[in-house]
């Protein structure tokens, strides 16, 4: 196959993750045969309900908690509603004030903004360059009535790593509640609820080669939420509605899987990426490229670049059909709309708007990824001559 005839090279896995071929095999059971409602009392039943009760067990496994402690949702998204408006309502007598941070994803933000219609106060923690808070504004920011501190574990753009042992210390002392978005770390780097101090841990299945459609939503026991949706007592009933038995056993099948493989999928991770980025500070002249996020502290797997002088989406334009990526930021005729997550870390305009964001996954090879290094490079310096 020619390269121009090849699949193009997917560097695109904080967006999603294809499914594994083990995980594929896990869920056909019961895509095929074992169809029975977990509520059910006979052995059709008795089979569904068994096996969400071992996909639970994988996925506390995976972040060192206790099976009950698990909670299945529809994904990442719903994880942090049920986790920030049940905690909110659960506690409004106590005080109304939610601290978040300017680079959390719209899952976040917007049910915060959600929660200041309803008449909850909300303080929007800053991020330095590296796209950090510091524990020291957190320490600030909090008052008497906060009950409630969201900050991510992992940016799902820059792939920077939250002090959050830190900041769910400084919470906790204050009583406050402190819950993470780790929809991006879990899989790829440890995570550990008991180690982090954290109360509330959203998990998102298809950025861990599970299927779209399921996530989990880790709640400590002794945690109590208010439901934000009305139904029949499943999920302990914090979270309404038959199972989705199909894609909580991929999502089991896929924690066990990332519990095994954790420190190889590290490795490799690591590897791939600063194979890429090498490869293209030498394919590139020096000073032509602008590495976002914190050199050291951040997802194995991620690398945002800026290309000087470049506009990301033309660029992706350029190489779509050999290279998937995503842009941090999109040009429109006079207007360039850079991302919130830049524009908290303040990244200059003339290197914001030639942002990429390359994630690297268990199925990308060192060919895959010195073929991508050609393909980008020969795109980045025909814009230049262009």
């Amino acid at each position: 196959m020619s390269q121009s005839q090849a699949k193009p090279v997917y560097l695109d896995y904080n967006a999603t993750t294809p499914l594994t071929p083990e995980v594929i095999e896990a869920m056909l059971p019961f895509l095929e045969k074992h169809f029975g409602n977990p509520s059910s009392s006979h052995p059709y039943g008795h089979i569904t309900r068994q096996a969400v009760e071992v996909a639970r067990r994988h996925v506390a496994n995976l972040i060192h908690a206790n099976a009950h402690e698990i909670v299945f949702t529809s994904g990442g998204t719903e994880s942090n509603n049920l986790a920030l408006r049940g905690a909110a309502k659960a506690l409004r007598e106590d005080g109304n004030h939610i601290i978040t941070s300017a680079i959390e994803h719209p899952a976040v933000i917007e049910v915060c903004n959600h929660l200041v219609g309803q008449g909850f106060q909300l303080t929007v923690l800053p991020v330095d360059k590296f796209g950090r808070v510091s524990p020291d504004d957190l320490h600030a920011a909090i008052q008497p009535e906060t009950i409630l501190v969201s900050i991510m574990h992992a940016n799902n753009e820059v792939g920077t790593i939250q002090p959050i042992r830190q900041l769910a210390a400084i919470a906790h002392q204050h009583g406050a509640l402190f819950h993470t978005d780790a929809a991006q770390s879990v899989g790829k780097m440890p995570v550990d609820v008991d180690e982090l101090g954290v109360d509330l841990l959203s998990i998102a299945g298809h950025k861990l080669y599970a299927p779209k459609g399921v996530g989990a939503l880790y709640i400590r026991q002794g945690v109590n939420l208010e439901k934000v949706i009305f139904g029949a007592g499943q999920e302990g009933g914090r979270r309404p509605g038959t199972e989705n038995v199909l894609e909580i056993i991929g999502l089991g099948k896929a924690a066990q899987q990332a519990r095994s493989d954790l420190a190889l999928n590290i490795s490799h991770f690591t590897k791939m990426r600063d194979r890429l980025h090498q490869g293209l500070q030498q394919a590139l002249p020096e000073g032509s490229i602008r590495l976002n996020g914190h050199p050291q502290d951040r997802l194995p797997n991620t690398l945002n670049l800026s290309f000087k002088n470049i506009q990301a989406n033309i660029l992706l334009e350029q190489i779509q059909e050999q290279v998937a990526a995503s842009a941090g930021a999109a040009c429109h005729a006079d207007q360039v709309s850079v991302s919130a997550v830049l524009q908290a870390m303040g990244v200059p305009l003339e290197w914001a708007k030639g942002t990429v964001r390359f994630s690297v996954g268990r199925m990308t090879t060192g060919k895959e990824i010195d073929r991508a290094v050609k393909i980008i490079a020969a795109a980045v310096t025909g814009l230049w001559q262009a």
